[in-house]
């Protein structure tokens, strides 16, 4: 029987089994609606409010600034949206490799009237902060650059992108859901006035994420109801899945650091053996200034699917890029973005890797995976001219 080995940490994470502790009472014995005033009811409060305080003692913020909702996507939209909404019309800046939360967020409101500017990026991945500050014009409403893309993991500049916005007093916004837990995060020292982070990217529940609101910050809702979240994000909220994401983000603040410089280690390993041992294959993003634990190459005259199905068989969990757009058989649009050739970002894996994951895991993964590639060139007639 082959060896499992899960290498997809981007995509999703299994939940700790100290979240999924913590959680449990909250499907039971405390159900109650945390907008109730009753006893059951301030139970369920309690352990939503246990939860927020969590997270704003991590990122070192006031509890009134974290509101709650149903994932990273949710919160790019209510970050983007809802600054747009409180300004009415206006210009926006991003990148042309932001997840596509941000990016069709953005064509969405193009087509109600704003402005958008897509900024390239260069071969590793990063965006040019000259580049936003050439970008922007009188009526610049928002900048929106993402911290690390979840494809090749390249770590942008957004220190220096957000000493431009607040020079300008233009709000920025980062899309954090790959480095939330990852790696540190200063608000203040990067100058950032909303920051989207979620759960199940740091081996928390899936269905809840978080949206930091820096104080004054002028946003409206974008979807109506009660008064939950400080009448910034109408529904109930998800009190067994907050519980959790505050208790998985108070692990990740013990554990962070030490598993960052572990993973980088393993990636870096992952990255010497496959290099040494496969032709023609290429690393994509910046080389030193990329997440912990992600790794992204192309394999030439191969096609991503097939190596990804390949190692299925083999029990390795890889992905050709982020899990929102598999099934796609074009090319990564961030490779493209980037000024990979065709003939290589056809043949594009993402490796991603987590706290469980070991030598052992890699030594399997560079077993299976060079002889995969050779067969699977054998067979491709680009390959064989």
């Amino acid at each position: 029987m082959n060896r499992r080995v899960y290498l997809d940490h981007n995509a999703s994470t299994p939940v700790h089994p100290e979240v999924v502790a913590a959680m449990l009472p909250y499907f039971g014995e405390c159900f109650g609606n945390p907008s109730s005033i009753h006893a059951f009811g301030r139970e369920a409060r309690e352990g939503l409010e246990i939860g927020r305080e969590q997270i704003a003692c991590f990122l070192r913020v006031g509890k009134e600034e974290v509101i709650f909702t149903s994932g990273g996507t949710e919160s790019d939209n209510l970050a983007i949206k809802g600054v747009a909404g409180a300004r009415g019309a206006g210009h926006i800046i991003t990148s042309q490799i932001e997840h596509h939360a941000v990016l069709r967020t953005c064509q969405f409101l193009e087509s109600q009237g704003f402005a958008v500017t897509y900024l390239p990026v260069g071969g590793d991945g990063v965006v040019d902060p000259d580049d936003v500050r050439w970008a922007i014009r009188p009526d610049t409403i928002l900048i929106t650059i993402m911290h690390a893309n979840s494809e090749v993991g390249t770590i942008q500049p957004v220190e220096a992108v957000g000493a431009i916005a607040r020079e300008r007093g233009i709000p920025f916004h980062v899309d954090a859901v790959q480095t939330f837990g990852k790696i540190p995060i200063d608000l203040d020292a990067f100058g950032i006035d909303l920051l989207s982070f979620s759960s199940h990217k740091i081996y928390g529940p899936k269905g809840v994420a978080g949206l930091y609101i820096r104080k004054r910050t002028k946003m409206v809702a974008i979807q109506q109801g009660g008064e939950h979240e400080r009448r910034r994000r109408a529904g109930t909220e998800n009190v067994s899945g907050i519980v959790g994401f505050g208790k998985a983000v108070e692990i990740r603040s013990r554990e962070m650091d030490a598993e960052a410089v572990r993973l980088t280690a393993l990636r870096n390993r992952f990255w010497a053996g496959v290099s040494a041992r496969v032709p023609e294959v290429r690393l994509n993003g910046h080389p030193t200034r990329r997440l912990p634990g992600t790794l992204n190459m192309c394999f030439r005259h191969v096609e991503s699917e097939s190596i990804v199905l390949g190692l299925d068989l083999k029990g390795v969990g890889v992905s050709a890029g982020s899990a929102c757009t598999s099934g796609n058989v074009e090319p990564s649009y961030v490779l493209v973005a980037m000024g990979v050739p065709l003939d290589w970002a056809m043949g594009a894996v993402r490796a991603t890797l987590g706290r469980d994951n070991s030598d052992a895991d890699i030594d399997y993964v560079l077993e299976v995976l060079p002889p995969l590639v050779e067969r699977l060139r054998s067979l491709s007639p680009a390959a064989v001219s």
